[in-house]
């Protein structure tokens, strides 16, 4: 049942683009029960991404039929977006803890990590980036989705007289040539241009922004799309969050207790210069929960697509620890720079 092919609205579900293809996954059903039998499990804790939850029931069923019958099967239901977001709730009360759709961050004994590559053919889309790319020196980068054709990747682009340049950045990287949302280590390469190949914007956006000496082309296989990523109308957006907390008073400080994503030094150093401050801890940060709060303006510490996704959304100017000193005097304005993770958690 877990391996029907199903539509999925992608990272660019705002665009107007619909998917050009179906996608299965292998849920290594093998591995887990393997994990279970090992443990003498009674207890199996599922956690999936956003966009993979709808998958959950299914692949609980493939493994109600292949288990015992006193095995309990219990699905995560907190909001998952990366391998940094892990459900320690429910991993402390499980005896098997599997993450589905991101590659570890951090070597450890208690979380399965099933990273459910793409079965999309990125080839086509990447013979369409050529129009867009200089025969050369290249940087080669994607997401865990398509790390199982990385290799055959860097080869066809080798095969057109490119030279690829690649790496695997740092700790929080599991891949040579990944990137996160919040890491983009892998394109510190010596090339001038690097082909991005994956669904979405974000990830090449912010490789642009952290990166803006190179043209960042990218090849989406998902949407079927080729476009050069452009960070204007993003400045534009980041900058104007700048200007609106520049008269802020009173500043909420926001300490993100999620695994992988709290920033507890820089939280503290932003309470310790600022009187006018305050610490607000919380594991899901949303513009409903920090309504409430009766504060002129947020620093996020936490999760940098919290500010970068959703900063339009809330009802007070949400900015990234750099972008905070900007806002209150100890930076220039053109040191504006991407909010990244680099290291491990």
């Amino acid at each position: 049942m877990s391996q029907e092919s199903e539509y999925s609205e992608g990272d660019l579900r705002k665009t107007g683009m619909s998917l050009k293809h179906d996608r299965e996954w292998d849920y290594e059903l093998d591995r887990i029960i393997e994990a279970v039998e090992e443990r003498d499990a009674e207890k199996v804790g599922l956690q999936f991404p956003e966009g993979l939850k709808r998958r959950g029931p299914s692949v609980a069923d493939d493994l109600r039929e292949l288990l015992p019958d006193d095995v309990t099967i219990l699905l995560s239901g907190q909001p998952c977006y990366g391998a940094c977001d892990l459900d320690t709730y429910l991993m402390k009360r499980t005896d098997v803890f599997v993450h589905f759709g991101h590659s570890p961050m951090k070597n450890t004994d208690k979380v399965i990590y099933v990273p459910l590559f793409s079965n999309v053919d990125v080839f086509p889309i990447m013979e369409e980036s050529l129009d867009e790319l200089e025969v050369g020196d290249v940087g080669l980068v994607t997401t865990a989705q398509h790390m199982n054709r990385f290799e055959e990747m860097k080869e066809w682009l080798e095969d057109r007289g490119f030279t690829v340049h690649t790496r695997k950045g740092d700790d929080r990287l599991t891949h040579e040539g990944q990137v996160l949302g919040c890491n983009y280590a892998s394109a510190d390469i010596d090339a001038d241009q690097v082909l991005y190949v994956g669904g979405g914007k974000f990830h090449p956006l912010g490789l642009a922004m952290e990166h803006p000496d190179k043209n960042v082309v990218i090849a989406d296989p998902v949407n079927n799309v080729v476009t050069v990523a452009n960070t204007e109308k993003f400045l534009k957006q980041r900058y104007g969050a700048v200007h609106r907390a520049m008269d802020a008073e009173k500043w909420g400080v926001i300490f993100c207790t999620k695994i992988g994503q709290g920033r507890w030094e820089i939280a503290q150093d932003i309470i310790d210069e600022n009187d006018n401050a305050y610490l607000i801890t919380m594991d899901e940060v949303t513009p409903d929960r920090l309504r409430n709060f009766n504060m002129d303006a947020f620093v996020n510490t936490g999760c940098p697509r919290i500010t970068t996704d959703d900063g339009p959304q809330f009802h007070k100017p949400m900015l990234t620890p750099g972008e905070y000193e900007i806002a209150v005097g100890n930076e220039p304005l053109d040191s504006l720079q991407f909010d990244t993770f680099h290291g491990t958690w």
